[in-house]
């Protein structure tokens, strides 16, 4: 028999984020978020509890634990704030991710264990000006110069870039062009501070709005050739295994912000009277309120499905689409429909509903928006 019911262990972990996320986060986050201000109270009490180590080894600091608890953790922090759930979800699944699955032991030992601790931070440089979905189109290049690499491009829509704490970021950048035009593309670890690595003021953002973004610049970066991120040459595969990954993560955080969505519209028709009743009581709004546990529930499962594949080490791209497609749809239609149901509080920003709708967009966008995703499942489909 199929069992959906989480085990002792997730379950556990799963409400000590639901308990953290209203008691520490709930009570500050929107002033920060008005303020446009990074939470580094908030990351310094996550990394204590160790959220930021769950899928890694503890022989990195981890906590031993895999990306399902992860994803668990995201879904969590989303139903609150999802600024808090993208620095935790690009800082694991991008920052430290990527040198996990691809770096050498002297790489992991040296970048994992402040990683894991939530004391430092790392950026996944892949998205760049004028490229948007199109990753394969890197114009960043690093040219060997003796034991050096010399980058020079662009990056924008880096999470995590520009932090204090920020310590990396792992950049693609083109190495080499072979006979027939195709790019050699590498992956690079760059520290924060590097000569010539520039960091744009932070985005004025629709979302996210306690999330750290920029864009970045590299002119004559030099870092060592032992900077190198796997092999030569796989430094977009790589990254676009570490994206199927992301996806599932992006669909657990989008399932918390339509959870959220849930919450506070069944909490705000028990209080809202209207032409002499609370407004739970008219139909309209009881079926609009099921759509919305609907949609949440089934995305629920499909990114569940998806993470058991992983786990299991089935392939699970598909998956990975299909929940992250739903999940995404499903976050940006609750976050509408508790707007409406809030009606003009929902317009302003001190309700949560508020902060979901800004919040919403951006989740049909990154990590391959929505085309892409109906793209890809097709492709598995063998549609073309």
């Amino acid at each position: 028999m199929i069992d959906f019911r989480l085990d002792e262990e997730y379950e556990s972990l799963r409400k000590t984020v639901e308990d953290f996320a209203h008691a520490e986060v709930a009570p500050v986050i929107g002033e920060l978020y008005e303020k446009e201000e990074f939470p580094y109270a908030i990351v310094a009490k996550m990394g204590e509890m160790g959220l930021f180590g769950l899928p890694f080894p503890e022989e990195f600091g981890g906590m031993g634990g895999d990306y399902f608890a992860l994803c668990l953790a995201l879904e969590e922090l989303a139903r609150v704030d999802s600024s808090v759930a993208i620095t935790l979800e690009a800082g694991v699944s991008l920052g430290a991710m990527p040198i996990f699955r691809f770096g050498t032991q002297e790489q992991k030992e040296k970048w994992l264990p402040s990683l894991c601790e939530g004391t430092a931070l790392g950026g996944f440089g892949l998205t760049e000006p004028g490229g948007g979905s199109d990753a394969g189109a890197t114009r960043t290049r690093a040219s060997q110069d003796g034991d050096e690499w010399v980058i020079n491009g662009s990056k924008a829509f880096i999470t995590n870039s520009g932090t204090d704490i920020t310590r990396l970021v792992t950049v693609t950048a083109v190495t080499d062009v072979m006979e027939n035009g195709r790019k050699e593309i590498s992956a690079i670890i760059v520290p924060s501070g590097t000569p010539g690595f520039q960091v744009a003021p932070k985005y004025s953002k629709v979302g996210w709005n306690c999330s750290d973004t920029h864009e970045l610049s590299f002119a004559d970066v030099r870092v060592p050739l032992e900077n190198l991120v796997g092999v030569r040459g796989r430094g977009y595969a790589q990254f676009l295994s570490i994206l199927d990954e992301g996806r599932v993560a992006i669909a657990a955080l989008s399932v918390g912000l339509a959870q959220g969505c849930v919450d506070e519209c069944l909490k705000y028709v028990k209080d809202r009277v209207a032409f002499g009743k609370r407004i739970g009581e008219y139909q309209a709004i009881q079926f609009k309120i099921a759509d919305m546990e609907v949609r949440t529930h089934t995305s629920r499962l499909a990114y569940y499905q998806a993470a058991s594949k992983m786990l299991r080490g089935e392939p699970f791209k598909k998956e990975a689409s299909i929940a992250k497609l739903v999940a995404s749809n499903a976050a940006m239609d609750n976050a509408r429909d508790a707007t409406q149901i809030f009606g003009g509080y929902g317009f302003m920003n001190e309700f949560p509903v508020s902060r979901f709708y800004r919040d919403a967009k951006i989740l049909e966008i990154g990590e391959g928006t929505s085309e892409v995703q109906k793209m890809l499942i097709s492709r598995h489909l063998g549609v073309a």
